[in-house]
């Protein structure tokens, strides 16, 4: 049976991809964006609803799910995948652009779940799709607050899996790699401190020496991942598992080496 999804950052990347993918297979899509998505229609026409929605704004939230579940029926996948990364040392980036990367990035996700939970819960069933990063499992250089609003995503969403398992609603946590899309250009900087610009090229050559994954492939894999009767909790979407089993291989170590000060501390 052909799904309905409600998915956010619709207008390119990876949430685009996500659109695509579950249009081109006969599902239904819910396609929201902070600008016009109207060449959508053109091609997959009543399939897909096309609704200007900035995730930061609650009540437009709560007003472009109601509006996707009244023109649909019912609501089968929300994938929470509207944001953008703020690149900067934790020096260097003021107060409101860390509030605002929160605010798009994990404000935004806690609204549309919000608004969803009702008509999820009183059909017994669908799923959410958190997108996290790899950035949310483990830090990264200059990217203290893209990390600290995927790190706070992350936790959220393990407690409302357990939250809405009893409705029959699955909650999972995907963690994208690094994929070309213009992501790695795009995103908001901090004004740089000469201090931080050896490591900022440090950055750079790393970034142009990494083979990025075709972002297609996260739209067939997002398929696989809504159909999956038994999904996981947190996955890998392309590269990114061997960095951060190193992170949590050294996390891991570091507790048994101190476990004897843990202890003195009862």
């Amino acid at each position: 049976m052909s799904k309905v999804w409600f998915v956010t950052g619709s207008s390119r990347g990876l949430g685009r991809n996500f659109v695509e993918a579950a249009l081109s297979r006969g599902d239904r899509v819910a396609a929201t964006a902070r600008k016009s998505l109207t060449e959508l229609v053109d091609t997959y026409g009543d399939a897909v609803l096309p609704l200007e929605l900035d995730v930061t704004d609650k009540a437009a939230v709560f007003e472009a799910v109601e509006q996707a579940h009244s023109h649909f029926g019912r609501l089968d996948v929300i994938v929470n995948n509207a944001g953008y990364g703020l690149s900067g040392a934790i020096e260097e980036i003021s107060e409101q652009q860390l509030r605002d990367q929160l605010e798009t990035n994990l404000f935004g996700p806690v609204w549309v779940v919000q608004a969803a939970l009702p008509f999820l819960r009183a059909q017994g069933s669908g799923h959410i799709i958190q997108i996290s990063s790899v950035a949310g499992l483990t830090g990264f250089l200059l990217g203290g607050g893209y990390c600290a609003s995927k790190w706070a995503l992350e936790g959220l969403s393990e407690a409302l899996a357990q939250e809405v398992a009893g409705f029959g609603i699955k909650v999972t946590v995907a963690e994208p790699g690094g994929y070309a899309t213009e992501g790695l250009t795009g995103g908001v900087s901090a004004d740089p401190n000469p201090l931080y610009d050896e490591q900022r090229a440090a950055l750079a050559a790393y970034v142009s020496s990494v083979d990025f994954d075709d972002p297609a492939g996260a739209g067939r894999a997002i398929l696989e991942l809504a159909d999956a009767p038994n999904p996981p909790l947190h996955v890998f979407l392309g590269q990114g598992y061997e960095l951060v089993r190193q992170a949590y291989a050294d996390r891991l170590k570091t507790w048994a080496d101190w476990q004897d000060f843990s202890v003195s501390a009862t």
